[in-house]
């Protein structure tokens, strides 16, 4: 998670608060959160470029 909120230029609680409304589909792994990269480069794209 800290590497995504590092490309997004936010906080890992910010990430975590707001993946769902930003449309950023988690990989669950137990209790963790895991994201795809091309999920958030899609997202990055989609907003940003």
């Amino acid at each position: 998670m800290a590497e995504v909120a590092a490309w997004l230029r936010v906080s890992t609680t910010t990430v975590r608060n707001k993946y769902r409304l930003w449309g950023i589909k988690p990989q669950k792994v137990g209790r963790l959160l895991r994201f795809r990269e091309r999920d958030v480069t899609r997202y990055l794209d989609d907003h940003y470029g």
